[in-house]
């Protein structure tokens, strides 16, 4: 398939893990494809609407600081080519390629979900986290609102909240978060992980301009929210040059910290990843997948606990040095502050005004 314009997978390939029905293209029908049936249709955009019955997913991964999390959406249109959550689209019987970028799933009543989960008798708050998995502020966000929609819920009821994302959409809920944060509730994270446009614009071809994401964390430091910046995915070769100068202009943006991952490429990911590759930097695939595997521990992909997110040998040896470097020459050394638990009061109406 031809790499498309703003789009991250070169391919569209269906998951083989799940026994789904694989079809190969003719060669013959595809020499004559666009002389018989025309150019391509250009690849639409598509949600859909999901009804889960639950909205705050748990988990207990030791690598993982919070315990659940919420993901208003499923699928994201930003395209990011490393994208770990890609293979979540294989159990809609859908593509972790092009699929995953344009059938895209929106959970409506998410805000109602939380509301009611939060109102359960028994429950006890601890902090939830957006942006685990897919983006919360991708573009649809701007027209369907679930994530705003779901942090005046959490806003009301002194929940505590922390956000991961891409976007400087972000900042236009800061009459939301600029309350939260005033009383410990609240902090952001950026990620940022080139400043090259032309390098983000392939990696990520519809997130917003690395200088934006930046412009949204001082504009959320100047408003008392504390703000992160994630240097994340590292992909060796391509946009591991420039961590000491992502450090230093978070530090210029007022970023309160800063933390890394090296590239992850679980299941489907990997043969997305190098297919990018080939299409992209050719000149280069070899090497950067080289030292993939030597992070690696030899494959392209470890999926073990605390090694998985830290990277192995020399270097992964060689990238935390650098960036432990880099954020003391520029006062980064701050972690994530506690946010508090004690303030959480269930939702008014119905059950919860029962509970308070």
């Amino acid at each position: 398939m031809r790499n498309r314009p703003a789009r991250g997978a070169t391919e569209n390939a269906v998951s083989g893990r799940f026994a789904l029905p694989m079809r190969d293209a003719d060669g013959d029908w595809l020499d004559w494809r666009e002389t018989v049936d025309g150019a391509e249709p250009v690849l639409r955009t598509t949600v859909t609407i999901e009804q889960p019955r639950t909205i705050i997913a748990r988990n207990s991964s030791p690598d993982m600081p919070f315990d659940r999390s919420i993901n208003p959406y499923r699928g994201c249109e930003h395209g990011c080519i490393y994208c770990f959550a890609r293979p979540t689209h294989a159990y809609q019987d859908l593509s972790p390629g092009l699929d995953f970028e344009t059938k895209l799933f929106a959970k409506h009543d998410a805000a109602a979900l939380l509301r009611a989960e939060l109102a359960k008798p028994g429950y006890v708050a601890r902090p939830i986290a957006m942006g685990t998995n897919t983006d919360p502020y991708q573009p649809i966000e701007r027209e369907w609102r679930i994530t705003r929609d779901c942090i005046a819920v959490l806003a009301e009821t002194n929940h505590p909240l922390t956000i991961t994302t891409k976007s400087d959409r972000v900042v236009r809920d800061i009459d939301l978060l600029a309350p939260m944060a005033a009383q410990g509730l609240v902090s952001v994270t950026l990620s940022v992980t080139s400043l090259d446009p032309v390098v983000a614009r392939t990696l990520e071809p519809r997130a917003p301009h690395p200088f934006k994401r930046l412009e949204a964390v001082a504009k959320l430091s100047a408003a008392g929210v504390p703000a992160y910046v994630s240097i994340s995915p590292v992909i060796p070769a391509i946009t591991d040059h420039e961590v000491e100068h992502l450090i230093e202009r978070a530090a210029e943006a007022g970023a309160r910290g800063a933390y890394f991952l090296p590239v992850r490429l679980p299941h489907e990911v990997a043969p997305l990843f190098r297919a990018w590759l080939e299409t992209h930097f050719p000149d280069r695939a070899g090497k950067v997948m080289a030292i993939v595997r030597s992070l690696r521990g030899g494959r392209d992909n470890d999926p073990d606990f605390h090694s998985r997110m830290r990277g192995q040998g020399v270097w992964g040896e060689l990238l935390a040095t650098r960036f432990a470097i880099a954020c003391r020459r520029h006062g980064l050394t701050g972690g994530h502050s506690p946010l508090r638990c004690d303030l959480f009061r269930p939702p008014a109406g119905a059950q919860g005004e029962l509970f308070i």
